[in-house]
């Protein structure tokens, strides 16, 4: 990995805040899975953007994904780097194991689709309550340059208002999709599909998972990197 986001030349460095275990109930085999709760800092000048911020608790969720946590610090320090340090924060989107850490950045800007916020605000059982209140929100409406070489992008899916972030760098481009695909190889296959598109293939083929698929390889990702999966995709 590290060998990988060296194109990044520092700009972006993975954020290890811990895991879950999902119950059989919620995966497709019936059998539990441990998954990474996995965030990113973004370096852009004299700002640094962390993208998501761990794992929020409540004694009902704790019971049922039985998390392993990391504090902000403790998952900041292996790179160097304290929460004080932290300019900038964003979430893919709000569900408790992306924003558990936003009331411990309160003052910082935090980037967040208009739609995202305002679901996480008005729908029962979407996210821990506590979570999204009492944080600086900016507010977007699609796609937009939050600081200098970093895009947001809208991703919907996963979440109506998910969005993934691309870091733009002379050599190519960064994304860090989120929760847009579960695992690297769910991008790859959309990555695939949408190829088979283009080169006119016969049907029946499976669609992309939505426009901004073909969005993001317009910016010529060297390397996609995901919120549950150490696997990355790279062309």
């Amino acid at each position: 990995m590290a060998d990988l986001l060296d194109l990044a030349r520092g700009a972006v460095r993975r954020v290890d805040f811990g895991y879950f275990v999902r119950p059989g109930s919620e995966t497709e085999s019936g059998d539990p899975r441990v998954e990474a709760v996995l965030g990113y800092v973004v370096r852009s000048g004299d700002a640094l953007l962390l993208v998501e911020t761990g794992m929020g608790s409540h004694p009902e969720v704790d019971a049922h994904y039985r998390p392993r946590r990391r504090s902000l610090d403790e998952a900041l320090g292996p790179l160097g780097l304290r929460t004080s340090d932290v300019t900038h924060v964003t979430n893919c989107h709000l569900h408790f194991d992306h924003c558990g850490g936003n009331p411990a950045l309160a003052g910082r800007p935090v980037f967040v689709q208009r739609t995202e916020l305002s679901t996480a605000r008005t729908t029962e059982d979407y996210t821990l309550p506590e979570l999204v209140e009492g944080s600086r929100y900016a507010e977007l409406d699609g796609e937009s340059e939050v600081l200098p070489g970093v895009l947001v992008l809208p991703t919907p899916g996963h979440t109506d208002g998910h969005q993934s972030f691309v870091v733009r760098l002379p050599d190519g481009s960064v994304v860090v999709a989120g929760q847009s695909h579960d695992t690297a190889t769910a991008y790859a296959a959309d990555v695939l599909a949408l190829r088979a598109h283009r080169e006119g293939h016969p049907p029946p083929l499976p669609d992309p998972r939505g426009p901004w698929v073909a969005r993001l390889q317009e910016l010529d990702p060297r390397v996609v990197v995901f919120a549950h999966d150490y696997s990355v995709w790279v062309p």
